[in-house]
């Protein structure tokens, strides 16, 4: 059997001994703690910077630079990246997704393509709008808005007016081509004008 001060000894150095873990394992909590938002934050700050440039990517700097910028989290809802002062807005969209290109467009460009997604039978906005996609785009057919199955057709960089023209009153092709103009969707409500290039 240990003394009386034997016990106190070992006692004692347990004591010390967990004392010194709990402190060093505090600190290295606390230290992983700390480090931990912050990688997390960059990380989110490094997306959202990302979204931001691939969105202004899409329009002209003179309209990019102070406009909206808005995404859509996994829910579907709208989030604002950055608020704007000039009537467009501009999104990223999603590079893996057929027909979701980044673009930048106006108030009645906006009006334009809730309507589509919502298979209005026809867009709503009272006044041509705007929309620059030029970092490209793709898209599933030159005639039908609500294509969803046929193979992906690329499309450099292009502008659109989105108002109804009729192609016979224009005198424009109705299929895409490189350069020039042309009318998309002709023949339904929501044919608009591209306009292949940069303005």
């Amino acid at each position: 059997m240990r003394s009386k001060s034997s016990r106190r000894k070992f006692l004692a150095s347990n004591i010390t001994a967990m004392a010194l873990l709990l402190m060093t394992g505090t600190r290295l909590v606390s230290r992983a703690q700390s480090q931990i938002p912050q990688n997390i934050l960059a990380k989110a700050d490094e997306t959202t910077h990302e979204k931001i440039a691939w969105s202004m990517s899409a329009g002209p700097d003179n309209i990019s630079k102070s406009a909206r910028i808005i995404d859509t989290d996994a829910q579907g809802n709208t989030v604002i990246l950055r608020e704007g002062s000039n009537g467009f807005t501009c999104l990223p969209g999603n590079p893996n997704v057929v027909g979701d290109p980044p673009m930048c467009a106006d108030a009645a460009s906006m009006q334009w393509f809730a309507d589509a997604k919502a298979h209005k039978p026809k867009p709503t906005n009272t006044v041509p709008g705007i929309t620059y996609m030029l970092a490209g785009a793709t898209q599933r057919s030159d005639s039908d808005p609500h294509d969803t199955t046929s193979p992906p057709i690329t499309v450099g960089p292009h502008w659109m007016i989105m108002w109804p023209f009729d192609p016979k009153s224009t005198g424009l092709p109705i299929k895409h081509k490189p350069t020039g103009a042309y009318i998309m969707f002709a023949g339904t409500p929501y044919a608009h004008m591209h306009i292949m290039g940069r303005p």
